[in-house]
């Protein structure tokens, strides 16, 4: 029977459908855990897995053996601020749900009802040690984070940030904060505990007050980080009592500018953030424009690319050269084409009485969605 709940599981694991199913449950039956970024419940729903088959490969008996992964997506959860309530929803749900997909694949390989039913038991078994443990991970780090100023400022940051009464003057004196001050809030892409505590180290070099929020790391500071390894939005210093709302904004500036690396300031990302929220109008604009192109031809692709290049560089064929390492006559030939194949505006001849402005920025907006679902 565990060589039958390993080859489920083995099939579980490899199937990216099945995995987005047990996600979107756990997020789905618990609002802490949907506020964590989605790939921070699939990266630990897959360690759980993988810790999964290989207990069972070495013939461990469900309730003896290595639950390291277990552990620390309970301590992690702890870190990240999520109740033990919620914690055990979306753990609930996602347990519920892989059971589900298991028996779904037992059946499809043929496995009879009576097997099945054993086959359920032992999965149950195994699954429930898994939450044991989980719980147990929680409680362990929920007792270190308590005796840690390192809680005390998430805690404060959370309330600032994102929900619960506003810290009273004494509460951010102990945070380093005072209740007059203007701070530059600082919101990263780093979801991982371990690796987020070591961007925190760092980040102690420019001062403030860093923490876990909404499952990313993120702070406030007088001096805002002059460069980071990893991705860093940055807002302009703001109000305590108005961080809520920059709080957001960065955080919608931060998905904007998943591409990019270092420290981007929010004002810079202001065009990309407002655009970016109206996924559905960008798709409409895209097609409207570009419905001619083949996502799936390389020049069809190139076209594009150069063109945005060109906008990008202010309409200078010579910088677009330049930065896309081609000739300017290639750059003109592409330009062209893209010009005849599609509705387009690169702003050579524009529409009389129309916003030469609002042109470019239409045809910059479609080029760039079109770039993001062809690369999908």
């Amino acid at each position: 029977m565990s060589a039958m709940v390993r080859e489920v599981l083995q099939a579980v694991a490899a199937d990216d459908k099945v995995v987005g199913r047990v996600v979107d449950a756990a997020r789905g039956n618990s609002p802490e855990v949907a506020r964590l970024p989605a790939e921070e419940n699939r990266r630990h729903i897959a360690f759980l897995l993988s810790e999964g088959i290989a207990h069972l490969e070495r013939g461990g008996s469900p309730d003896d053996g290595d639950f390291s992964a277990a552990l620390s997506l309970g301590a992690d959860r702890a870190a990240q601020g999520v109740s033990m309530a919620g914690l055990l929803r979306g753990v609930h749900a996602g347990r519920t749900e892989l059971i589900r997909a298991s028996v779904e694949l037992a059946r499809s390989l043929g496995v009879d009802d009576g097997t099945i039913l054993d086959f359920m038991i032992d999965l149950d078994h195994y699954v429930g040690a898994v939450e044991r443990n989980i719980v147990s991970g929680y409680h362990t780090a929920e007792l270190q984070l308590s005796r840690t100023v390192r809680d005390l400022h998430a805690q404060v940051l959370r309330r600032l940030l994102v929900s619960g009464d506003f810290p009273d003057a004494s509460e951010l004196a102990r945070a380093g904060l005072r209740p007059d001050g203007r701070y530059h809030c600082v919101v990263s892409g780093v979801t991982d505990p371990s690796h987020a505590r070591t961007l925190e180290q760092r980040l102690h070099t420019f001062g403030g007050v860093y923490g876990l929020v909404e499952g990313r790391l993120a702070g406030l500071t007088h001096v805002p980080p002059s460069w980071s390894d990893d991705l860093l939005v940055v807002s302009p210093a703001t109000a305590l009592k108005s961080l809520r709302g920059t709080y957001s904004m960065c955080t919608q500036a931060l998905a904007a500018a998943r591409a990019s690396l270092g420290v981007q300031l929010l004002v810079d990302l202001a065009g990309e953030t407002a655009l970016a929220a109206y996924p559905g109008l960008a798709a409409t604009l895209a097609d409207s424009l570009l419905g001619q192109l083949d996502p799936k031809s390389t020049f069809h692709h190139e076209m594009v690319v150069t063109a945005l290049c060109y906008l990008d560089n202010g309409g200078r064929l010579s910088a677009t050269a330049s930065a896309l390492h081609i000739h300017a006559n290639t750059v003109r030939y592409r330009l062209d084409r893209l010009v005849e194949l599609t509705d387009v505006d690169l702003g050579e001849n524009p529409d009389a009485g129309r916003s030469h402005v609002l042109t470019t920025l239409h045809t910059w907006w479609a080029l760039r969605s079109w770039i993001d679902r062809s690369a999908r």
